[in-house]
């Protein structure tokens, strides 16, 4: 994952807030709102959550919360850990700078009650092959009847022309626009530019990274090789998946 880690540290970790042009309580409650609907908060929310590709904690907060203790912030990237940590209060949410194929750990097994791994977190992982390792990790990692969640952007299907250019965020002081190349089946190539404002002139910052395509129903059949029983559905732009680990697991 180096050149995703290099892309969040050199752009896009001090502009990941402000790209969603959402003030970050707000933020918390979206994401609340989509984990109360994926976990069926009728049931029980206690014991240990994971999230997994925490950023600046917009689910980790969300699961402090919905009930949730504690709860485990990972992500590479210290500078979103450090702002999760500047709005997690008295919540008892830890954070862990670390990949995500670590999980073993720092997490043992067969004690998280709910792992997430939300807002395309698992496309930056290198390949199929480390998608499957990590849903094997969960797995393991999960107590019986426990929950992943994920949800993340299916970029199976080939964007053409300008539909391959996306407006992200904009205001007065910042500009973002995404770019997509198509140029391999796996994965596409992923272009981030920022302008930002500097007196009379603009400054522009840039920098690409890989996301993996990753098709919904093999995601799911990888799932459901892993043990889980999966449903799907949507969360916003998102296709959201939830897998229940089984019993006999």
């Amino acid at each position: 994952m180096g050149e995703v880690q290099d892309h969040y540290n050199n752009l896009l970790a001090k502009h990941y807030t402000w790209m969603f042009g959402t003030p970050f309580d707000e933020k918390v409650s979206e994401q609340k709102e989509i984990l109360e609907e994926a976990l069926q908060t009728n049931a029980d929310c206690s014991g240990l959550a994971v999230d997994l590709g925490s950023g600046p904690g917009f689910q980790a907060i969300a699961l402090s919360e919905m009930g949730f203790s504690p709860v485990l912030a990972v992500d590479t990237n210290e500078f979103l850990l450090n702002e999760l940590q500047s709005h997690q209060g008295h919540r008892p949410v830890r954070t862990v700078c670390s990949d995500l194929l670590r999980l073993r750990e720092f997490v043992a097994p067969m004690t998280a009650q709910v792992i997430v791994c939300m807002g395309d977190t698992i496309t930056h992982l290198p390949n199929k092959d480390a998608v499957e390792e990590l849903i094997l990790l969960v797995a393991d990692t999960l107590a019986p009847d426990g929950k992943f969640v994920i949800t993340y952007r299916d970029l199976s299907v080939e964007a053409t022309g300008l539909d391959r250019f996306i407006p992200v965020h904009a205001d007065q002081e910042k500009v973002m626009t995404c770019f997509l190349e198509f140029d391999r089946p796996d994965s596409v190539l992923v272009y981030d530019l920022v302008y930002s404002r500097e007196g009379s002139k603009w400054l522009l910052e840039k920098s690409a990274y890989r996301k993996l395509r990753l098709p919904a129903d093999w995601l799911q059949d990888a799932m459901k090789r892993a043990g889980f029983i999966v449903h799907t559905g949507q969360a916003g732009r998102f296709i959201r998946l939830v897998g229940q680990k089984r019993d006999a697991l």
